[in-house]
């Protein structure tokens, strides 16, 4: 068995699927590696400390596509690529079958075996596979130190002869693992925390992690049996918005969140709440590449609106492209080693496993 993986295009995405940690642990299992020439070359890996390890490095990406059993990637292969993947080939990454349902329903047709990494089911067992969970951590930090970086004042309160600095006020929109993640990273750097989401079972991490919650009638009734959020219904949302818009007024920056998977992002931080927000204030939104959580938010751009500045990014964990890299190929090695039967080292897609099963496209 052959596993594969070729350079994704850098312009858009910088983490790699294959780390030279994870080559051992694919070895163990039976498997040859084939990847790429230079693959991983600019987060500082040469391809010598691959060869080392006995990964096979190909000049031709299409070599490395038709050679693989399973290819592992970031996302979707542009077309071109995609054309060479054959009956009964194995493609493994974050598909995003929502926006690009007729391209895998083409490779489906072909016997393509398909899995889309973000739809595995919330269950202790996936735990370890759990794309979304590693890479948000991630992403909520980063968040935190990039918003923090633009905001034109100290964070943590100071104390000195000639007065005292204020701490930051700081709001994080959505309580998820991203969110959870904002508020012990704004904490730590000495902010005054306050967090809001539709659920309820969310209060308590929030205040463990010694953010303040802002409660909303109504939230208890607002997960889903995965736990995540729902959507809200209108009276919930106008609930929501009288509560945000008083305490937007007093929040010096604000970390957005909100996603609903599938869909559009709901917009939550209105231009009417915007205005009434301390100029110089500074929103970052998370959301930003589903639509994002305010009225204005623009993709890999700053805009601002009333003194208020908001910035989104297409892709912020190209920030921390090591990180991100070490975490996903973790996840995606412990995927594979649950789709190899363990005595005969072969395929097995066993559909009585329920994260074969949803992470299947079929």
């Amino acid at each position: 068995m052959i596993i594969g993986s070729i350079s994704e295009n850098q312009n858009n995405e910088k983490r790699i699927s294959i780390t030279p940690e994870i080559v051992k642990k694919y070895s163990s299992l039976g498997f040859e590696v084939c990847l790429s020439e230079n693959y991983g070359q600019h987060l500082g890996i040469k391809d010598k400390e691959f060869l080392d390890l006995g990964v096979k490095i190909i000049k031709d990406d299409n070599e490395v596509i038709s050679h693989s059993n399973i290819i592992v990637q970031l996302g979707l292969l542009p077309d071109e690529k995609i054309s060479l993947i054959k009956e009964n080939q194995t493609l493994i990454g974050v598909l995003n079958p929502y926006t690009n349902k007729e391209r895998l329903e083409k490779l489906a047709q072909k016997k393509v075996n398909l899995f889309s990494l973000e739809l595995l089911p919330r269950i202790t067992r996936a735990q370890s596979m759990d794309i979304l969970s590693s890479q948000a951590n991630l992403a909520g930090y980063k968040a935190v130190i990039e918003s923090f970086a633009n905001f034109k004042k100290a964070i943590p309160m100071m104390m000195t002869a000639a007065g005292t600095v204020p701490a930051a006020k700081v709001l994080i929109v959505g309580a998820g693992v991203a969110g959870l993640q904002a508020i012990a990273t704004a904490k730590r750097m000495g902010a005054i925390v306050y967090a809001t989401d539709v659920r309820m079972a969310s209060k308590e991490q929030v205040e463990s992690l010694g953010g303040k919650f802002l409660t909303v009638e109504g939230s208890e009734n607002l997960e889903t049996e995965g736990g995540y959020a729902k959507e809200t219904s209108e009276d919930f949302k106008k609930k929501q918005e009288t509560l945000l818009s008083e305490t937007l007024k007093k929040i010096d920056i604000v970390i957005c969140t909100a996603l609903i998977p599938g869909k559009k992002a709901p917009i939550i931080i209105k231009d009417d709440m915007i205005n009434n927000m301390q100029a110089g204030s500074f929103i970052y939104d998370l959301a930003a590449i589903q639509g994002g959580n305010t009225a204005y938010t623009e993709v890999d751009n700053i805009v601002e609106r009333n003194g208020v500045k908001i910035m989104g990014e297409s892709n912020i964990l190209n920030k921390l492209p090591i990180s991100a890299s070490s975490l996903y190929a973790k996840n995606v090695f412990n995927f594979v080693d649950n789709l190899i039967e363990k005595e005969s080292k072969k395929l097995n897609i066993n559909l009585d496993d329920e994260i074969i099963k949803n992470t299947l496209i079929k």
